[in-house]
């Protein structure tokens, strides 16, 4: 028994001597700005024990000692070694960044996808570049540079950008703000007019070409694009800021960030204001874009942070796209907009957009273990407002000189006005209208993360929406008129409207989204891999106002729900320091959207509840480069697009439709993309990249029998548009760019974007005759932009100036096209990109 007790008091001694020589090391980890490091590395030097940061840059580590070193490393940062004690164990580390080192790191939320570690191709813009580049650029031309994007500003008004991906459009490319779907969950568009200022709040923009990493039930034809918005800052301070630009284009704006104070909070504001007349005629604007975040820390386990941004905007808008011979004929050119004129010496759109979507995001983060950790978003936005045009007798048309002042010139709104106060108790003959799109959205997303072993972790979640969206049109502006005569609503039929009431129509978009999603991944030495899987529940509902009076109980018509799933897998190899090869592959079937089910816009009934799910296949293979000076990627890509939304109506007799859809609709979209950044010396860097697309339509779809209600055929239908190529993006895109450091505080760029086999947007139900031809493909054409930012000490303040030039050599040339079926330039209707612009701004630190 003695022995025993020696036994037990020596083995207790050991424990004890064990764990009081322990300590548990917690910290966070930041760039020069203070921004978070998410997927830095740590690790206790002269050991294997180490461990990463999460999203906010933080990490908690358990070392085996009382005292040591941490090595900590984020590629494209040179790696810092600090000292840690059991006195000095909550550390704040910050990181230089490495012109001599690689910048491939990319950033997610909720998703990371990490350098010769996860298998997808993908770029990233930190919040360095977008400060430097963007300029009065919309947000998603940034992008432009990158693998397989194409980006423009479509009619030129301000937030009218739009972006494609492999060529598809937005409702095929997920874009989330901070890990929170953000694609319209009727038509799954994204509408940047929404979120005009984003880059002012921005961390990283990542874009994950094809199957992408994001650990969501999202399906995605094209790629992700992840935005991640800033947090709170560590330390205190902030930032005033002035811009000017062309075209009477202002901005100012101001950050503060109060640092994490000793209650454990930290407060972080953003606003700025931008107003300017814009480069198309008739494109004014006025926008105010703000951002809130406030983060506690209670302790290891638990930390909340509340996110509330948004802008609110109005601009005038060139909705209306015109023959290259009218813009020729104008004399103001490429400049030239059908849609405005003057009322009263004053600046009226008879196309407009305003909106306003603020969105609040409540987030947790759960340290439940060293392994486990749980993350969950609680989020929801309010969207008000819409688009602005015209209703009644059409005298707004650009060829309707009647209505003009001048040859193509503007809208002659006093003379409208006159008409309309002639028609006395008549009421107006002609007003402008507002078609509202509001929104109530609110969501959950929760992903949890544990580590079953050293190698293998095991990730599963739910994602949880609820979406209403609210349509109708009212009426903004009589014009001079005393009234405007609406009949459309049955509940109240010859209805004498005023302005701020509801004509045309007046119905809701009830959409309802359950997903959920398991993923393991596997990392072992020079190996990883992943394998996940989803499922999801989209629900579909419609509430009609004004063609089924209240007491009709088709009002609200039935719900309607549809299954998708997808599964995707990955691997990848780093065959030494310097290569390594990846390959993934993906198949999902996605529900069709809301527009294809409820097809008529004046039905609850006329429906098409069979619309089948849309099926894609894809598999991309890549290679990847990486050394002191030089890191490069080459990939390989495929996807099909099976069962496209494609559906034919026809009109009977009795003027009902009679609707079909369209089985068979395929699409091919295939291509070799590279890209590469070149460090020639420490002020040097040269980066470039290559696209090569060929996305063509898969096959024809002949005889398609469209039946009525009773199954009787009433029409038939072809679709001839095998090896047609799709429209609507370049699919030939190479970019060049150098980036010059002239002394330690002023860096140069220069940027060229080449962009070729741009073939006009089309619509495939056209295509109705046996050799039909490709459409009309746009000249190619090459960009150049120019960028310097000088930074220098105002007094005690860091300070910088950034001056910018877009298409330095005013190039001439069309950026987006409808082709109208005779694939001709004299027939296409087209908008042409913006000339040279400019813009110059300082930034303040204090």
């Amino acid at each position: 028994m003695k022995n025993f007790k020696n036994l037990l008091f020596v083995a207790l001694f050991f424990v004890t001597a064990t764990v009081l020589g322990q300590t548990k090391i917690t910290g966070t980890i930041v760039d020069e700005t203070n921004q978070p490091l998410p997927g830095a590395s740590v690790l206790v030097k002269g050991t294997t024990n180490g461990t990463s940061t999460d999203f906010n840059g933080k990490f908690s580590l358990q070392a085996k000692s009382n005292s040591g070193v941490l090595v900590v490393s984020f590629i494209g940062y040179k790696p810092n070694e600090v000292a840690f004690s059991s006195s000095k164990k909550n550390l704040t580390i910050k990181l230089q960044e490495d012109a001599g080192s690689l910048d491939e790191i990319v950033v997610v939320s909720n998703s990371f996808a990490i350098d010769r570690k996860t298998p997808v191709a993908v770029s990233t813009v930190k919040a360095a570049d977008i400060e430097l580049k963007l300029g009065t650029q919309e947000f998603p031309e940034i992008l432009k540079s990158t693998p397989g994007v194409y980006a423009t500003k479509s009619g030129g008004g301000y937030g009218d950008g739009r972006i494609n991906l492999r060529g598809f459009n937005s409702e095929n490319v997920a874009v989330m703000i901070n890990g929170v779907p953000v694609n319209d969950m009727e038509s799954g568009r994204v509408f940047w007019s929404n979120w005009a200022g984003l880059g002012d709040v921005t961390s990283a923009m990542q874009v994950q070409r094809g199957l992408g990493a994001s650990k969501v039930a999202v399906p995605s034809i094209g790629g992700t694009i992840n935005i991640l918005t800033k947090t709170s800052d560590v330390e205190e301070g902030g930032n005033i800021g002035y811009s000017i630009a062309n075209d009477g284009y202002s901005k100012y704006g101001f950050t503060y960030s109060t640092g994490l104070m000793d209650n454990g909070v930290a407060v972080s504001v953003s606003a700025s204001s931008t107003e300017g007349r814009g480069y198309v005629d008739g494109t004014a604007f006025k926008g105010f874009n703000y951002f809130v975040n406030i983060t506690k820390e209670f302790n290891d386990a638990h930390k909340l942070s509340l996110t509330a941004f948004g802008a609110k905007q109005q601009h005038g808008q060139r909705q209306n796209r015109h023959l290259i011979s009218t813009f020729r004929e104008s004399d103001r050119g490429r400049k030239f907009n059908s849609d405005w004129g003057y009322k009263n010496g004053q600046e009226t759109n008879s196309e407009d957009n305003f909106y306003h979507k603020p969105q609040i995001s409540l987030n947790h983060y759960w340290n439940v273990s060293d392994k486990t950790f749980v993350s969950t978003a609680a989020y929801v936005s309010f969207g008000t407002g819409g688009g602005g045009g015209y209703r009644g007798v059409n005298k707004f048309g650009f060829d309707n000189s009647d209505y003009r002042i001048g040859n193509l010139g503007t809208i002659n709104f006093d003379k409208i006005v006159d008409e309309n106060i002639a028609l006395g108790t008549n009421g107006s003959e002609s007003i402008l209208r507002a078609s509202r799109n509001d929104h109530v959205w609110y969501g959950v997303l929760s992903t949890l993360k544990t580590d079953v072993t050293d190698e293998l972790t095991f990730l599963t979640g739910i994602d949880v929406r609820g979406y209403k969206g609210i349509h109708f049109t009212e009426v903004t502006d009589l014009l001079g008129g005393q009234y405007y005569l609406d009949n459309s609503n049955k509940n109240n039929p010859n209805n004498q409207t005023q302005v701020g009431d509801k004509i045309a129509y007046d119905n809701d978009g009830k959409v309802g989204w359950f997903g959920g999603f398991a993923q393991l991944e596997y990392s072992k030495d020079n190996l990883s891999g992943f394998l996940s899987a989803n499922v999801s529940n989209t629900s579909y509902q419609r509430v009609d106002r004004f063609n089924y009076l209240d007491s009709d109980p088709e009002q609200t018509s039935e719900k309607f729900n549809f299954i998708g799933f997808g599964t995707k897998g990955g691997v990848n190899y780093n065959l030494d320091d310097n290569h390594g090869i990846f390959a993934n592959l993906g198949y999902f079937e996605r529900a069709p959207y809301f527009n294809a089910i409820f097809t008529s816009f004046v039905s609850n009934t006329d429906t098409n509840e069979d619309a089948p799910n849309q099926k894609i296949t894809s598999y991309e293979l890549g290679y990847t480069y990486r050394a002191e000076k030089l890191t490069a990627n080459v990939n390989i890509y495929r996807t099909e697009w099976r069962d496209r939304t494609e559906t034919a109506s026809f009109q009977q007799l009795d003027g009902t439709n009679a609707t079909a859809n369209i089985l068979g609709v395929s699409a091919i979209h295939q291509g070799v993309e590279l890209d590469f950044t070149y460090r020639a010396t420490d002020k040097l860097k040269i980066t470039g990249m290559a696209s090569l697309g060929d996305w063509r339509w898969g096959s024809n779809v002949e005889n398609v029998k469209i039946f009525n209600d009773a199954q009787v055929e009433v029409a038939e239908v072809d679709l001839f548009i095998k090896d047609l190529h799709v429209g609507d993006a370049a699919q030939t895109t190479f970019a060049l760019g150098t980036s010059y450091k002239l002394t330690p505080e002023t860096t140069f760029t220069i940027d060229a974007n080449h962009f070729a086999n741009l073939y006009s947007d089309f619509d495939p139900s056209d295509r109705g005759t046996a050799g039909a031809p490709d459409a009309w493909k746009v000249p190619s054409f090459t960009l150049f932009d120019t960028a310097i930012r000088h930074k220098f000490k105002f007094g005690s303040f860091d300070t910088s100036i950034i001056a910018r030039v877009n298409n330095v050599f005013d190039t001439v040339y069309i950026s987006d096209a409808q082709d109208r079926g005779t694939s001709s330039a004299a027939e296409a209707q087209v908008y042409y990109g913006a000339g040279r612009t400019f813009s110059v701004g300082a930034k303040i630190n204090f």
